[in-house]
């Protein structure tokens, strides 16, 4: 089994991958920002190292590793603070990921598995899903840090033995998340009347289980290196079908009710709600038959399943 370098260790997917390799059987190498409260100390196979920029030292921690997987990164966030976003995005995202892969050869390591986004296709999709092999279209200063990467990932690869995997997840969701996954269960737990009834959107969501599923599957599979994959349940809910299954797992009652979508956008966008819209009436779908056709992988667990666990 590898020797498994895990960037971001105590984030909220880091955490779930630790534990879902070490149950695999992988020793697992973790890597901190800063020491989170009752780490082992460094020579139990915790790092810290700090700030992910251009000169961020990895090498006591690559010492006989096997694969990193590089889940360390400067977010998408909602109310952006700097002044220059993009420039910000690329220190860490594009700088960052770059300099621990360079560390990642000088180190004799195989394989490198860059969690990048959905961001890096687009924004939303229409009558056609999303493919792995799609013209990249980031429209935001994250995704075009994290499609950069990409790109300089895997043009390594090529100049080098290093194996490089890029993996692009839609909203990642299970137990413990946080952020907008969250505010929907609070809203459902809270049975608060929402004018979502009627949405015939799609959206692919992809829980934490099944994304370490395929994180693992491309530490391992000789045929996943250079390729970029995609990430899904396999089964895409409109967000009156999530808002229900939501409320199915909380034992509460769906309060939505039916206004007409016009309506909606036009009180949205005049309240600058715009992003908010689009994210509860868009469609986001992404096709994963690549993963099934090379990989012979499959999503582990249901989204009903998935839902459930993550309420609980």
């Amino acid at each position: 089994m590898p020797k498994i370098l895990n960037t971001g260790s105590n984030g909220f997917i880091g955490r779930y991958l630790a534990h879902y390799l070490t149950e695999s059987g992988d020793e697992v190498i973790h890597t901190y920002r800063h020491f989170p409260d009752g780490t082992h100390a460094q020579d139990a196979g915790h790092f810290t190292v700090g700030d992910i920029n251009a000169r961020t030292q990895w090498q006591t921690a690559l010492d006989n590793v096997d694969v990193v997987v590089h889940l360390a990164a400067r977010v998408h966030v909602m109310k952006e603070t700097q002044a220059d976003p993009l420039t910000a995005f690329r220190v860490v995202n594009t700088e960052g990921t770059m300099n621990l892969a360079r560390q990642a050869v000088t180190a004799g390591v195989k394989r490198f598995v860059y969690l990048s986004s959905i961001k890096v296709n687009g924004e939303q999709t229409d009558t056609t899903p999303f493919y792995a092999d799609d013209l990249p279209d980031p429209g935001n200063p994250y995704a075009m840090s994290k499609y950069e990467a990409e790109q300089q990932l895997l043009s390594l690869g090529r100049e080098t033995d290093l194996e490089v995997v890029i993996i692009r997840p839609p909203l990642v969701y299970g137990p413990g998340v946080k952020g907008n996954f969250s505010r929907l269960i609070n809203l459902v737990n809270k049975e608060i009347p929402l004018p979502l009834a009627g949405i015939d959107n799609a959206r692919s969501l992809v829980n934490i289980q099944n994304l370490c599923s395929l994180i693992k599957t491309c530490t391992l599979h000789p045929l996943a290196a250079g390729e970029v994959f995609l990430v899904s349940d396999g089964q895409d809910l409109s967000t009156s079908q999530l808002f229900k299954q939501i409320s199915l797992a909380l034992g509460k009652k769906s309060r939505l009710f039916y206004l007409p979508k016009s309506l909606i956008r036009i009180l949205a966008y005049s309240m600058n709600r715009g992003m908010e819209y689009q994210r509860l009436f868009g469609s986001l779908q992404v096709d994963i038959s690549k993963n099934q056709q090379i990989l012979q992988w499959q999503p582990e667990i249901s989204v009903e399943n998935g839902i459930s666990k993550a309420v609980e």
